[in-house]
Parts: C-alpha cells; structure tokens; sequence
C-alpha cells in the first residue's frame, strides 16, 4: 500500500467533473481520480476548514459511525476496473476491522473529516499513476543545447541596434 494526501482538485474545462490529485506521500507520482462536484466541494469544505451551518452526508456518515462506537481507520483505494475506480473503507468497531465497498471520493471525503490515512494499492498506481509536468516557471536549461539556444539569442540580441527600431514621429 502506498500513502497518499490530497495534492489538489482542479476542474476539467469540459465537463462539471472535478479530478482529486492524490500525491505519494514518498514521492512525486500522483493519481488523479475524477469526481463529482458535490464530493470535491465535500473534500473542499473540510480541508479548507469551511464552517458550514449543518452537517452535510460525510459527517453525517462520520457522525453515526463514531455514534455506533466506531472509529474510521482508514481508506485503501484498491481497484481499477473499466476505467472506475473502487475503494475500501475500513472502520474499526470495537476491535473488529470492518471493510465497506465505497467509491473513492466519499472515502476521500470521509478520510479527510475523521483524519485518517488514504492508501493506493501499488497495482492502481502503477496502472493509473502519473508524474506531474514541471511548471513552466520551475524549467530551467540544463546544459548542452539549450544553453547553446539562448547562448546565440543573447548574442543576436547584443547585436540590434535599438535605433533601427524607431519609427518616424
């Protein structure tokens, strides 16, 4: 089992879907998961610490689980199948390990209200797992040709003369 945080949840430019980011706690793959936006505002409001007038389904969930003398343990995503994901929750009951099929956002959403760890089977994030693009901003030229580049651009840029430029007034 691999650990893994939120990293982020971003929203596709062509559907109202959301995708959560689970980071490797140990490294830098990520899998993402798509979501409804209802589960992503769930996840959102948690983490964000938003104070909500009432209890919305996960704490209600996590309210009736702790009720009944149980404690969430925790949450493996464990499978990929047809392009779905699927997920267990374990919830400790009086020592008994309960494990409950769920879908991975409201185990995420539940997870983040109870403070427990996420987990991803290794086989779902070798299928799935991806390593993030470096930000433009963060890429910077390692040597070799891409030195040689702006090398040659600094030089033709050392040789305009500004004046050239001037338009007539």
């Amino acid at each position: 089992m691999i650990e893994v945080v939120i990293d982020s949840i971003r929203i596709s430019l062509i559907s109202q879907h959301r995708i959560v980011m689970l980071r490797d706690v140990d490294g830098e793959r990520q899998l993402p998961i798509w979501i409804g936006p209802c589960e992503a505002e769930a996840i959102t409001i948690e983490l964000q610490d938003v104070e909500i007038a009432r209890p919305v389904t996960h704490d209600l969930l996590k309210n009736v689980i702790e009720e009944m003398g149980g404690k969430v343990s925790h949450i493996l995503i464990n499978e990929l199948r047809d392009q779905v994901f699927h997920a267990r929750l374990f919830i400790d009951l009086k020592g008994e390990l309960l494990e409950i099929d769920c879908r991975p956002s409201d185990s995420i959403a539940l997870a983040v209200r109870a403070k427990v760890p996420i987990f991803v089977d290794e086989l779902v994030m070798e299928q799935a797992g991806i390593l993030p693009e470096p930000d433009i901003e963060e890429e910077k030229p390692t040597g070799g040709d891409d030195v040689e580049k702006l090398d040659a651009f600094k030089d033709f840029v050392d040789t305009l003369d500004f004046e050239d430029f001037e338009g007539d007034e």
